[in-house]
């Protein structure tokens, strides 16, 4: 078995043999996989690299990524204890939203990604990221609700349970005082989401 860095490098290497969202490619200025500890047991998920992640081929690095770091220092961990990623690993122009055919074309790199890791918690930054495994909640009326849910991978018959902690885009809490409040009372707690598991 390829350890794991192998195997994501070559999922990594897969979307640009397999000219995923070639438009998105074409103006983005790299791919943006992934970055943190792959043996993590929590796993962020983001919708799409930003500005300030595209020039650096690293998710969360600008504003919101800064945000995120405080988040993760509050309860405890650095970014090298988790993994964080996105659904679509290419800028959209201008910071637009995923368009839904984008989100669908990285889903199963992520889901491939997702398998490597194998973390216990999922947590999904913002209501793109929470529609690819709850696709029928409403971000508003679950964040920071975990559910429990069996991701069955592509590979077939491999079905795993994993806990999904929809929360806040960081982006979004960033100007809205009220969701950052709601934001970091909903991140507080995942720590105690891994003592139970």
């Amino acid at each position: 078995m390829a350890d794991k860095q192998t195997q994501l490098d070559a999922i990594a290497k897969a979307i640009v043999d397999d000219n995923i969202t070639p438009d998105l490619a074409a103006q983005a200025t790299q791919l943006v996989f992934g970055d943190g500890n792959i043996d993590a047991d929590v796993v962020l998920i983001g919708e799409a690299p930003g500005k300030n992640e595209d020039l650096q081929g690293i998710p969360f690095v600008g504003a919101s990524g800064k945000f995120l770091n405080e988040m993760l220092e509050m309860i405890g961990m650095k970014r090298e204890d988790i993994y964080i990623t996105n659904i679509v690993k290419y800028r959209p122009p201008d910071n637009r939203d995923p368009k839904p055919e984008e989100k669908k074309a990285f889903l199963p790199y992520l889901q491939s990604q997702l398998e490597v890791i194998q973390p216990k918690v999922i947590v999904t930054l913002g209501r793109h990221s929470m529609n690819c495994f709850l696709p029928d909640l409403q971000i508003s009326k679950v964040h920071g609700e975990a559910k429990r849910v069996r991701l069955s991978y592509k590979a077939g018959s491999d079905i795993f349970e994993v806990v999904i902690l929809p929360l806040y885009h960081p982006a979004a809490a960033l100007y809205n005082p009220a969701q950052r409040q709601t934001l970091i009372d909903d991140f507080a707690a995942i720590p105690s989401i891994l003592k139970q598991l």
